[in-house]
């Protein structure tokens, strides 16, 4: 598989209520991602929602998208779940719909030490029909793929990258160095930090505020991978902007950042905003705070 380079958003499951998908908002958002400029398209990670949707629906999701795009960017697809079957189970379901890859962050209950995870990661890639791409989200699964274990599960052939949610940058510095010129493919999920992690050296993204403007996150990748400094730093503060007014708007709800993107998504007509339970979308006061945001991003020219 050739390696993937750029911004990849997780796309969010425009969610009618938590038994229903908005297929007509989610058809919209996925082209106008496409549209935007992206590389390849994430479904079903943290930012997707995915263990708090039916698994009848993320098979529905999967299969929708999967027809949607038809081949216009290669999609990713997460097979992070507690039990090895359930995992494998959605990696042939992905497979079968046309993904070129899956994504897995560790088992989320009990937190495996290193070697628990290097089983668990082998004996996946061993039956998996799909390339994995590593996930280390370690405030969300309690297990930290440590340098040594990302340099261990490197050498199996069906293991070809790394997304790190750490946001541990001396860590993420470590693993590009590793792996510099390599095959392996090291990607960065804090949007904030995207931009230098990728004149370090990162492949790219993996950034769920491109859901809402793509365009600013490829205009983003691009300047930092051409060494562009200047337009990088005009870029980076509406990245910031995004983080420091929209994302955080909550500072009691760990979903604020997903709060705000779906609502931002409804705001601008483009999908429903529901959030699964036991989460809501913005209403009164901090509705009026999105609307507001939006209208300013959008009155300086992003659609």
């Amino acid at each position: 598989m050739e390696k993937i380079k750029g911004i990849i958003p997780p796309v969010i499951t425009p969610l009618l209520d938590n038994e229903h998908i908005d297929y007509e908002g989610a058809a919209r958002l996925l082209d106008r991602m496409i549209e935007g400029g992206v590389s390849a398209l994430f479904l079903l990670g943290t930012t997707g929602e995915s263990q708090s949707i039916a698994m009848h629906l993320r098979f529905e999701f999967v299969e929708f998208a999967a027809k949607h795009i038809a081949g216009r960017v290669p999609l990713l697809v997460a097979i992070t779940e507690t039990s090895m079957e359930d995992s494998l189970a959605m990696a042939a379901h992905a497979k079968k719909c046309g993904a070129v890859a899956v994504v897995s962050a560790p088992p989320y209950y009990f937190p495996g030490n290193q070697q628990e995870l290097i089983g668990w990661y082998k004996t996946l890639a061993d039956a998996c029909p799909l390339p994995i791409f590593l996930y280390n989200m370690p405030s969300k699964v309690k297990s930290f793929l440590e340098v040594p274990t990302v340099v261990e599960l490197s050498k199996h052939p069906n293991i070809i990258g790394l997304k790190d949610s750490s946001a541990n940058l001396d860590y993420f510095r470590e693993i590009l160095k590793i792996f510099a010129g390599s095959d392996f493919a090291c990607y960065m999920g804090p949007e904030e930090l995207t931009g230098e992690m990728v004149m370090l050296g990162a492949d790219g993204g993996v950034n769920g505020g491109a859901n809402l403007y793509p365009e600013i996150f490829v205009e983003m990748y691009r300047a930092a991978a051409s060494g562009d400094r200047s337009v990088f730093d005009a870029v980076q503060k509406r990245v910031m902007y995004l983080s420091d007014n929209l994302y955080h708007l909550d500072p009691t709800s760990d979903a604020s950042f997903l709060r705000g993107v779906k609502t931002a998504l409804e705001v601008k007509g483009i999908c429903s905003g529901y959030v699964a339970w036991p989460y809501r979308e913005y209403e009164g006061a901090l509705r009026k705070k999105v609307e507001s945001i939006v209208f300013d991003l959008d009155a300086r020219g992003y659609r």
